[in-house]
């Protein structure tokens, strides 16, 4: 395999690493971003710097506004955009956005994808991906899921209620996941003005990075047409997979951005303190931390590039993804709580961008399911013999 960059991957990292560090990370400490996350006013200015410098939505398809990355080339980009915690709003490239976006660029209709899909890419609209349920309803386990959509002539008559829809205040459409009468899962867009549907409230989050929060979403007798389902009718848990694999995957690539803020920051800082005598990173309690971090986010992004790779085969990566996930989050986790220990006081403040991050991060073990989940369903697969090179293909 090989690691190194094309010439032109390398120049498009470079691009992505100046436009982060001149345009957005001036704006962090703009006061437009809320407790749950940055106002719309902001998110319209940060697109549109975005586009000017002709790097909005990279992983969409040229014909739909983007730079048609593949997923490798993915991993370079969306690492150098997750350096400041508005570079993915920026470049359009935030959960669950581009999540719904690979998804209707591999299933949608052709007139659902104008309708909805190249407003989305152009970053003039929002959208949220209505799955988890409060209990008893779908969380970790799909199966769960308690939405119902019923047949009514030519619509489906969809009534439940969701959480953790994260960007639900303010979205332009819902990709909303329903049981049929017989069980079977599907997919429907629905635009968020429709009659039927309600956003209760904004959850309150450890994490302040995502525009529209995480909303409580209702559905009273919400009327979605036949055209507007997204795929086939009964295959909504096959849609959830092509879909989930590649956005797990973004989330690691972004947050691992983060995570490398987090110890340049927390590196600078051991360089130039000076505590008993010399500098701080010269005691090995703390030079440690810096080699450990080191580690973990040289560990991290092997496994995020060897799943893109994986993808790029044409392959879901189902198990390869689940493994770069738990590695990953909790690799830039550790990272990061390093760094807030190496910093001491200034790392559980707003002196520097370390403890927003913190906060932000604690959730990446949970989106996109608890490293626990991951690890059951790893070892499923180690049990039945499908996991490792030996495993037949």
């Amino acid at each position: 395999m090989d690691f190194s960059l094309s010439p032109q991957l390398a120049a498009l990292r470079d691009r992505v690493r100046a436009f982060v560090a001149d345009e957005i990370i001036p704006m962090e400490k703009d006061a437009r971003q809320t407790a749950h996350g940055p106002t719309e006013e902001l998110r319209r200015e940060l697109i549109a710097k975005a586009k000017k410098a002709e790097l909005l939505s990279a992983h969409v398809s040229p014909e739909y506004g983007g730079l048609g990355l593949d997923h490798r080339s993915k991993a370079v980009f969306f690492e150098e955009a997750g350096y400041s915690m508005l570079g993915p709003v920026a470049l359009n490239i935030f959960a669950p956005d581009e999540g719904n976006m690979h998804l209707m660029e591999v299933v949608a209709t052709r007139e659902q994808k104008e309708r909805w899909l190249r407003p989305l890419a152009a970053g003039e609209t929002r959208s949220c991906f209505c799955m988890t349920e409060p209990d008893p309803g779908a969380g970790s386990d799909p199966s769960m899921l308690q939405t119902i959509a019923v047949r009514d002539g030519d619509d489906f008559v969809i009534n439940g209620r969701k959480w953790f829809i994260t960007g639900a205040e303010g979205a332009a459409f819902a990709i909303i996941m329903a049981k049929l009468e017989d069980g079977r899962a599907t997919m429907f867009l629905s635009d968020m003005d429709r009659p039927g549907i309600t956003v209760e409230r904004s959850m309150d989050t450890l994490d302040h990075c995502f525009p529209g929060g995480h909303g409580v979403v209702r559905f009273d007798n919400l009327r979605v047409p036949a055209t507007d389902i997204l795929g086939e009718l009964g295959e909504g848990f096959k849609y959830a997979q092509v879909r989930l694999s590649p956005a797990r995957l973004t989330h690691c690539m972004r947050w691992l951005g983060a995570a490398r803020r987090a110890h340049d920051i927390a590196t600078d800082y051991a360089r130039r303190r000076q505590a008993f005598g010399k500098p701080l990173g010269s005691h090995e309690g703390v030079g440690f931390m810096l080699a450990d971090n080191e580690m973990d986010l040289h560990a991290a992004r092997l496994a995020i590039w060897h799943t893109a790779w994986v993808l790029d085969q044409g392959e879901l990566g189902i198990h390869e993804s689940s493994m770069a996930k738990v590695i990953a989050s909790e690799a830039a986790w550790r990272v990061v709580d390093r760094c807030v220990q190496i910093l001491g006081g200034q790392g559980v403040t707003g002196e520097t961008v370390v403890a927003r991050i913190f906060a932000d991060m604690r959730a990446f073990r949970i989106y996109d399911g608890p490293s626990e989940v991951h690890r059951w369903s790893i070892a499923k697969r180690v049990m039945k013999g499908l996991a490792g090179p030996q495993a037949a293909k």
